[in-house]
């Protein structure tokens, strides 16, 4: 199937059935997943947006390091992960 997916001189119609029949042996089919909080109950939420300028000083310093490189005031760019775009 890859073969003749990949083969230029074969019929457009005919490479693209090919695609499609290699694709499931190629590419890993991806579960879908059901997010959950404790025991199977809701996702626990904070609102943050009432706390302070200190306490909101303080989470950072605290769960900064944790999150990583980047800059959550920078305006979001879109995109797919860090190697889309």
């Amino acid at each position: 199937m890859l073969k003749v997916m990949r083969n230029p001189k074969a019929d457009a119609s005919r490479r693209d059935d090919m695609a499609k029949a290699a694709a499931p042996y190629v590419h890993p089919k991806l579960a879908s997943m059901q997010h959950t909080g404790r025991d199977g109950g809701p996702i626990q939420t904070v609102d943050l947006s009432k706390l302070s300028g200190d306490d909101l000083a303080r989470l950072e310093d605290i769960f900064g390091p944790l999150a990583g490189p980047g800059d959550d005031d920078a305006p979001d760019q879109g995109g797919e992960g860090e190697a889309g775009g």
